[in-house]
Formats: structure tokens, sequence, C-alpha cells
């Protein structure tokens, strides 16, 4: 018999020995094997057997088999053969996902004596995954000012295969505007983005549909679609356009109030509230304005009565204004129409006291006859009746003189009844009536008349009568010879022209009558010379003394004239004995003494930040009383960087001025401008006026947003609760309004199990999901910032998962030996690996049995371990089954070693080793 020590010894050396073979076993490298996917169960994998060294019969006497983690049965061994088979058609998608290569590591297991074998299987990728969208149609909003080149990311498909399997390039359909190009992500993957060709124009096209197609390069090939549709995006690059520039229209003066006069239509080609039009009445030269406009149907309504003798034209001109501050502009010419709303009016100029008897035409009255109304409703007809000696003779313009026939006689007749009418040629025919009578006299032997008005009064209106239709003349200028009366006439006649200032003082010289006329200063005052205007108005006087010409009182040119030019007084010169007519005109002339005057201290002007340098902006004109070269001769406007002034003449003289845009504005630069417009005039000294010109600069979509990094990097432990914040990202869009307010989302959605969420306004990222390191230890998220107008940013987080120690080790039990003999020197009684889910120091396990049992934990491959005795021993699994768990014991800080090389010693327990 062998002694104690004997056998101590020899018990050592077996350890020894299987120690060093185990070690040698886990120092080898692995056989690797390689099929498609998808290949069916059963297929032949390899001859395991022979490939590692092993006879056939060994298999089957050994209890070989297969192990793979989780005691999945992925493959099958055939003992017989020695062959690996597959147990079931694998799917590398489901086993490995996106990892590339994917490896699945398995061991073959001997027992008697145990031995293990280290292998791999390596799944190569087929293409039988398409390209896929996870979207059917994209929608992307453009603004139709967006530069050419600019680049709009779009969402990547999803293809499951690797490698060339997977998807390699995108594609557009056919346009005249995008192209797409292909781009690598940090992760490998890629991606399109949509590049802008041409300008948009969303008045030629307001919407573009396409086909994105992500195609692999597997063989044969596969692709996936999905639709992008592209809404342009309106910006007020239109300006409302009249469909005339000029309008002309004609209304009767008699129109009762709220007529329409005409309805002008604009039309803008933009859409939303830059293609709403309004209108207004541009230039309001007047507070008298007789119109009024509808802003939005274009209806131009009378709101005060017109009259035809007050003014005759009106020029109106008006702006259509979008709601993006554009304008266009019209001219409505106006013609009021007369009506015969005037009677005629009589007014007697002289009245003879007495008539002698035996006179040969004899003076008896020197009248007038006027009618403000023109054309036939102006023209008139002077008669008395036929059974009187008496006749009308016209002198110019509408003077006449009432005289006798013939010589009267007292003694035949004493007294005379005449009636004169005055007779328009309008419809209906309006008639004045007059009524004088004479009385004759006899003063040695001649006929005394005593000639009164019918009033007791030297002027008189008189109502027209109704009369049949006449033919129509000149009015003014020539008679009108009716058979119902005799003695009707009309007259034409040269005057005499001298010329004034206005605003000379009252009593200044005028003109050397007596010259002139070719008179004496006795003739003229024997002829009781006198100075006639119309409606007995004195502007002119004699010298008593000289009979010069001198004003009467002092003359406003824009009082008599207004805008008439020139302003001329048209006057007679009236001597009597023999009655005697001179036609003369005073021409007031013009000083500078009125000012340039703009209706407004301010103008608005909404100018787009678009805009482009050329474009003309209509100003209000400023008004000048003054005419010719005191009236206003042009514009200035004060100096700055995008604006000069131009200064315009408008069909009816008068000066209007325009705004040049020069250099492109800027809102975010300078969202307003102040400008000073002044008006000057040609005088001397020059007089001038100013406004002010606030010009707002519209917002244009010209600005996308920005993040304030586009990195964002963010940890979270996987045991965050659902509603936590992981990070905050920012964008910021320097334009104002809508166009300026951005709003969040996740722009690659990859998979439909995101565990995150934003808020689209405040840009928090939160979970929606509880995390697990385990199946993903970090995120790639992609995030848009899209303002109200279309364009966007974007910005990509890396968000990486905390492991925390959630896992408890897991123990899968190979094989167990139960019962075992006793007296063998020693004997394998489990085999058996542990594994735990968690990382780091978390995944760091420590197995250990109790210190005061015969036996030996032993490393093998793989976190696989050993269980030998000594003397004789019962080992059961602590429930009763081949499987249990062991949990970590609580052990002081270990530092970390290298993975499944070292053993870290516990002093509370014998065998005691450490892993990874």
């Amino acid at each position: 018999m062998e002694t104690a020590p004997a056998k101590t010894l020899q018990k050592r050396q077996v350890i020894f020995l299987a120690i060093l073979l185990l070690l040698w076993e886990a120092g080898s490298e692995a056989v690797r094997y390689s099929m498609p996917e998808e290949t069916e169960s059963g297929s032949f994998v390899a001859t395991l057997a022979k490939d590692l060294g092993l006879r056939v019969g060994e298999l089957a006497t050994r209890g070989a088999r297969i192990h793979y983690k989780g005691n999945k049965q992925l493959l099958q061994l055939d003992v017989t053969t020695g062959n690996l088979l597959l147990y079931e058609k694998l799917d590398r998608e489901v086993l490995c996902g996106a990892t590339d290569p994917c490896i699945l590591h398995f061991q073959l297991l001997l027992e008697n004596p145990v031995q293990f074998f280290q292998a791999d299987l390596q799944l190569t990728d087929i293409n039988d995954h398409s390209p896929e969208f996870l979207e059917r149609e994209m929608l992307l909003k453009i603004p139709e000012n967006v530069q050419t080149g600019t680049v709009f990311p779009l969402k990547i498909a999803q293809d499951s295969d690797i490698g060339s399997n997977t998807i390699q390039n995108y594609t557009i359909s056919p346009n005249s505007h995008f192209h797409v190009v292909t781009h690598n992500r940090g992760d490998g993957r890629k991606y399109p983005e949509l590049v802008l060709d041409k300008p948009l124009d969303r008045e030629e096209g307001p919407e573009l549909i396409l086909t994105l197609t992500a195609l692999d390069s597997g063989a044969p090939p596969r692709s996936g679609t999905t639709a992008v549709r592209i809404e342009v995006v309106d910006i007020n690059d239109n300006a409302p356009e009249f469909l005339q520039s000029v309008y002309e229209v004609q209304i009767p003066e008699n129109s009762p109030l709220n007529s329409l006069v005409v309805a002008v239509s604009a039309r803008d080609l933009d859409a939303g509230t830059n293609g709403n039009v309004a209108y207004a009445l541009f230039q309001g030269d007047e507070a008298t304005q007789p119109f009024v406009i509808d802003e939005i149907t274009g209806e131009i309504r009378l709101k005060r009565a017109l009259d035809f003798e007050a003014t005759r034209y009106y020029n109106v001109e008006i702006a259509a204004t979008d709601g993006g501050g554009l304008s266009g502009k019209c001219t409505v010419v106006i013609e009021v129409v007369d009506v015969n709303d005037n009677v005629p009016e009589l007014t007697m100029s002289t009245l003879t006291s007495s008539t002698p008897e035996n006179s040969p035409e004899t003076v008896v009255a020197v009248f007038s006859v006027s009618d403000p109304d023109s054309g036939d409703n102006g023209r008139m007809v002077c008669s008395i009746q036929n059974d009187l000696p008496f006749l009308l003779k016209p002198t110019f313009k509408n003077f006449y003189t009432l005289v006798t026939e013939r010589p009267l006689d007292r003694e035949s007749r004493a007294e005379y009844n005449v009636t004169i009418t005055v007779t328009d040629m309008g419809t209906p025919r309006l008639k004045t009536q007059h009524n004088i009578t004479v009385l004759v006299s006899d003063v040695n032997d001649n006929y005394e008349v005593c000639l009164t008005g019918g009033s007791g009064l030297n002027e008189f209106k008189f109502l027209k009568p109704i009369l049949p239709n006449l033919p129509t003349q000149g009015a003014g200028e020539e008679i009108e010879e009716n058979a119902n009366f005799r003695n009707s006439s009309g007259f034409s006649s040269e005057s005499i022209q001298y010329s004034i200032l206005e605003e000379t003082e009252s009593g200044t010289f005028v003109a050397n009558l007596t010259k002139d006329l070719g008179l004496t200063m006795g003739e003229l005052a024997a002829r009781a010379a006198r100075v006639v205007f119309k409606g007995n108005r004195q502007y002119l006087q004699f010298d008593p003394e000289t009979y010069d010409l001198l004003l009467n009182e002092k003359l406003d040119r824009e009082e008599l004239c207004g805008s008439t030019e020139p302003c001329v007084l048209p006057f007679q010169v009236l001597l009597e004995n023999p009655l005697q007519f001179f036609q003369a005109a005073l021409l007031i002339r013009d000083i500078n003494d009125h000012a340039p005057e703009f209706p407004a201290r301010e103008m608005l002007l909404k100018i787009s930040e678009i805009t482009m340098p050329g474009k003309v902006f209509p100003l209000k004109m400023a008004q000048d009383l003054d005419a010719g070269s005191n009236s206003l001769q042009s514009y200035k406007i004060s100096s700055n960087p995008h604006f000069h002034v131009l200064t315009r003449n408008r069909k009816d003289g008068r000066k209007s001025p325009e705004l040049v845009l020069d250099k492109a504005l800027d809102r975010e630069e300078q969202p307003e401008l102040r400008l000073i417009l002044t008006a000057l005039d040609g005088g001397s000294p020059p007089r001038s006026g100013t406004t002010k010109i606030q010009i707002v600069v519209l917002d244009s979509n010209d600005n996308a947003p920005e993040f304030a990094q586009e990195f964002y990097e963010a940890q979270v432990p996987e045991n965050s609760s659902v509603g936590s914040l992981v990070l905050t990202v920012s964008a910021r869009d320097l334009d104002a309004g809508s166009f300026g307010q951005v709003s969040y989302a996740l722009f690659q959605v990859d998979d439909v199990n995101q565990p995150f969420e934003i808020n689209a306004n405040t840009g928090e990222i939160r979970l929606r999901k509880t995390l697990d390191f385990e199946e993903f230890q970090s995120y790639q998220v992609d995030v848009e910032a899209t303002d109200g107008g279309g364009l966007s940013g974007k910005c990509s987080l890396v968000i990486k998962v905390l492991d925390v120690n959630d896992n408890a080790p897991e123990l899968t039990m190979s094989s167990l030996t139960n019962p075992i003999p006793e007296n063998l020197p020693e004997i394998i009684v489990a085999v058996f690996s542990v594994s735990d889910a968690d990382s780091g120091h978390n995944q760091q396990v420590t197995c250990s049995i109790d210190d005061n049992l015969p036996f030996l934990l032993r490393t093998s491959v793989e976190n696989f371990y050993t269980l030998s005795y000594q003397y004789e021993v019962c080992l059961t699994g602590g429930s009763g089954t081949r499987e249990f768990k062991c949990l970590k014991p609580l052990v002081p800080n270990i530092m970390g070693e290298g993975v499944g090389t070292d053993t870290e010693e516990n002093s509370n327990f014998r065998n005691h080793l450490g892993f990874n």
C-alpha cells in the first residue's frame, strides 16, 4: 500500500496537470465557421470532430454536447458522424440586429474527463430586406424665396441588412428644381439631403410631389420609396396690379349721395394675407374730396354732392395694398356731367332816368346775362314782346342794351310795360323774366320817361321759361333767334389786358385809361365812365382827378382763381351819352406767398425686406397754392443708404414724389427707418415743406432656425423614471412673428420604440419609456427646429445610457454528477457557467463555496467553472434542480483586473475566483 504522504503527492500532481490542461484549453483560439442566414434547419455546418482532432466514437462515449449561452439550441451535434448541423433556421437580424459581424459563440463540452472546445459560427447576411421608409409621405414647406443651393435634410429609410446589402444610395424622381445627395452618418448609415437647383415660384407651381428612392447593393438589389410633397410657401413677391391703369368715368352732377361712381379692381398673385387687397384713396388733395372707396370691394361712391360749376374734373388716385405692405396704383378720371340746374341771371348795369320824346334810338337800359351751366345749358336767348317800340341790342360778353326803336309820342302812349325774358337752351329749359315800366312825360314837347325795375331795385333774377327746342350755337358768342320773340341777339368782343402782382396794396396804379382808350379826362367825366365786373364787384376804381385806373382793394390770386392759370378777371369800361363799352381784363400775377404743405405730418410705408433694389414706391404729394415757378418743383429725401427720391410730372401739371430702393433692406439689421421728405418750390426766395416717412421693414422668412449647439451629449441612468428630463435643446430664429417662432420635433425616428419625446415648444427631451442598458447602450437622436415659414435647422444628440446594477448574476448548470463514487482521487462533480448582463463593476462576479468543504472551483473558458472534490460528497442544486443562481457576496472594493484572466482572493472563502 502507498503511504498517506504518497497519496497526497499523487493527488496534487493530478490536480496540477488538470489545471495546466484547463488553462491551455482556455487560452487556445476558437474554431470559426461561417454560413448564410436563413439556411434551412438540419443543414450541414462542419465536421466538428475532425476539426477538433477527435474520433467519432469519442463523442458518444464522452457525452459530447453543444452548449450555447442560455442553453438555446441553435446547433446540434450528430454524434454518429461528428457533423455539426443547424438545429433551426437562423435569422441574422433577429440574433444580432445591426451588429456586424454576427458571431454566435458556442462550446463543445466533453465529459469523462471534462473537456471544453471553444467555437464560433458567423452568420453572413443575405439581402432579404428591402429599404423601408417609416412614413409613406414626407412634407416639406419651402418658401419661394429660398436661395438655390439650400439643403433640406430628409428622413432616412431603414434596412435591416448590413454591408452591401443595406442602403447605399438615394435618388429623386426627375424634376427641374431639386437633386438629392447621399451622405454618411457617424454611425455608418446613409441619409439623403435635398438640394435646390432652381428657384421656386408659388405662382407657377404651388406644390411639387417627388418620389424618393432608397437603394441597396444586394444581388438582386432591393429598393424602397416614399413620396416627398413640397409645399411652396408664399412670400410677398407680387404687388397688386389693377386691371386698368386709368379708369375714366362720367357722373351727372345731380347724382344722389352714395351713388356708385365706378368699381376698381386689383389682383395680387400671392396667397393668404399676401394676396388680400385693401383699397384706399391715395392722394387726398382736398379735405372736401367728394368720394369714398370701399376698402374691400373697390367701389367708389359719392359722399358729398357734386357741382359742375365748382369742379368739372377729378383725378382720383387709388392705392391697392396687400397684407404684406406692397401696393399698386391706378388713376380714376371722373368727369362731372353738367345738368341744367341753374336759371339764367340778369344783372342791370344802368337805367336811364328819362327818355325824351321824339328822340331817335334812346338807350333805356344796359344789362348783362349769365348762366353758370355749360353747353346748351349755358346758352341763352334774350327777348322782349313784339308789340313794343323797343329793341334789344347785344354789345359784348352777354351785355345788352334796351333802346327805343323810333321816337316815342307821349300823347299816343305815356307808359310801356316791358318784359325782358332770358331763356337757356338746356333740357328742361329754364328762364328768367324781368318787368320794367317806361313812363313817357312831355317836357318841352318831349316825352319824359321814368324807368324803374319791377321790384324797385337795380338787380333782378328771373326764372327761365320752358321753350321749344332751339338750334344750338356757341355759348354767349352768337345770337339765337327765336321766332316767337322779336329782337333776340348774341355777341363777341376783343379786350385790352392789364397785369398786376397779387397782394398789391389798394390804390396802386394799374393803367392810364385815357391813353389806352384814346379819350380825354373830360370825355370820361362827361360820359360817366365806370368799371363793371361780374357780380358788380369793385376790384378797380378811377382816380377822380386823373381817371387813371387804380386798385380798389388788395387782390389774392389763390382766392380769386384757385389753381386756374392764368388768373384773368374780365371787366368792362362803360361810357354813356352815347353808350359805349370797352372790354378789358386784369391778369393777376402770382407771388411766392405759400410754402409747399403735405397733407399729413407723417407717412407710413411697409416694405418687405425681400424687395429688390429698383422698386418704386409712390408717395403722397405736397400742395402748393402758388402757380408757375412759385409752385412746387421738386422733392428730396434725407441722406440714407437705402433710398433716393424721384420727382414725376403728372398729367395735370403737378409733381409727385416716388421713393426708389437703392440697397436691399434687412429687418434683422434695421427693422425701421425714419426719413425726411422735403418739397421745394421755385420761388424767390424759395419755400419748402417737410413730412416724416416711417418705413417699417416687413419680415420675410429669410433665416432658418439655428441651434445653440450643433452637437449635444447627455447621460441618463437606465433606471430613470418615465418623464425624466434628459436635456433641453434650444434654437433661435432671427425672423419676427410666426417666422421667428420655433417648434421642435424628433427628426429621424429610426425605431418605433424610440424611448424619447420632445416638447414642441420648449425643446425639452424627456423619457417616454424605460431604458435598458443591456438592450441599448446609446442613442443617436436628430432634432429638427422648424419656423412658421417652413425653414428648419437640425442638431444631433448622443444619449448614453448609464448602467445600474439591476441584474443578478445567473448560473447555468451544464453537467452535474450525482451521486459520485467514493475513494476516487479527484472527480469533476459539476460544470457550470455564470453570467451578469450588467457592465463594468456591476458585471464583475465573485464565485465561491464554503471554506470547510473539500471542493475546488476552477475556471475554464468563457466564464465556465468546474467543481471537483477530494473525498466522498453528495452535491445537489439548492432548489433540488440542476440549475441555481449564485448571489454576489458583499465585498469591499476590489481592483479590476484582466477580464477572465486573474483570480480575486476573498479571505472569507476558500477557492474564491473573480472574472468578467
